[in-house]
């Protein structure tokens, strides 16, 4: 009679862990390599003076009480935050409307989705110059278009007062992306709440306000959060905005400094001015900045975001 295989005895747990960690080596040695070590380390050059040439010399808070009086960065960071104030609120706007428009029965629906997310896809320097093109005062498409419509042609790259509505223009050149997670979000509401509101004589101002909002507040709270930290983390659409091909780094900032953001004058420090303590201690600032109004959002999205479970 044939005896019944017996388990093999378990491997030992030291032995099983120095197998784990084997496996999971590269991810942690990348981590510390390219992500923890280069954290600390700029912690560490936000309390000295440091040019790249030179040894970092000790000052304690002293780039940081600099930021009270440089007036640069102040600008820096109000054009960053009217970046992200106004160009959130209307990217979230339009991705819900246009989200609206792909979820209804269209033909070749699958075309224009296609459509809307192409310039998702376009790299940003590329975009960056095709609208400093579009936007152009003299011969751009954006104005030819005003004036088919006698409405006021701005002059949106040299005039400081629309330096800033031009970078939040090209942000919203790739709204496609955040119009088709809205649309999944609208493809996962329950028609049938649609149709007892229909019954109970809800418009489409009631319907949205009472069933579509709150279905789809989860995907709003990821998607804020997640506009927000790129619009506060803008670099490369203003940069190619305003920056003259012809001249240095140092120029990219628009009319009036208009386009300067947050990311450019921390660019500029480190590797303009060569003040990569300085540097340094603004991207600590940023995370900061960052970390309080994401925290800040969460805070209140017990007030306005609905789950399934409660």
């Amino acid at each position: 009679m044939l005896q019944s295989a017996r388990p093999k005895p378990s491997e030992p747990t030291g032995r099983a862990l120095l197998k784990g960690l084997a496996f999971a080596s590269p991810f942690i040695i990348g981590f510390l390599v390219l992500y923890l070590w280069p954290i600390l380390a700029s912690g560490y050059y936000s309390l000295t003076d440091f040019s790249l040439f030179k040894a970092p010399k000790w000052v304690g808070l002293a780039n940081y009480e600099r930021m009270i009086s440089d007036a640069k960065f102040w600008k820096s960071l109000y054009n960053t935050l009217f970046f992200t104030f106004v160009g959130v609120p209307v990217d979230i706007a339009i991705s819900i409307a246009g989200a609206h428009i792909l979820n209804q029965k269209l033909k070749g629906q699958p075309l224009w989705r296609a459509l809307v997310y192409l310039p998702s896809i376009v790299p940003a320097v590329a975009a960056g110059f095709l609208w400093r093109w579009l936007l152009n005062a003299q011969y751009g498409f954006v104005n030819e278009i005003l004036r088919w419509f006698r409405i006021p042609q701005p002059n949106w790259l040299l005039d400081a007062s629309w330096g800033g509505i031009s970078v939040i223009v090209l942000m919203l050149w790739t709204v496609g992306g955040t119009m088709l997670i809205y649309l999944a979000a609208l493809k996962n509401v329950p028609q049938e709440l649609y149709e007892a509101a229909e019954l109970d004589g809800a418009g489409p101002l009631r319907r949205f306000w009472h069933i579509t909002w709150p279905m789809i507040s989860p995907v709003t709270l990821f998607q804020v959060i997640v506009l927000i930290i790129a619009f506060l983390q803008v670099f490369t659409q203003p940069f190619v905005l305003s920056k003259d091909p012809g001249l240095g780094t140092q120029t990219a900032t628009g009319p009036g400094d208009s386009m300067l953001s947050y990311s450019i004058y921390l660019f500029q420090n480190g590797f303009t001015f060569l003040k990569m303590g300085y540097a340094s201690a603004m991207a600590w600032v940023l995370l900061f900045v960052t970390l309080a109004i994401t925290l800040l959002i969460l805070w209140s999205a017990k007030k306005w975001v609905f789950y399934d479970n409660r």
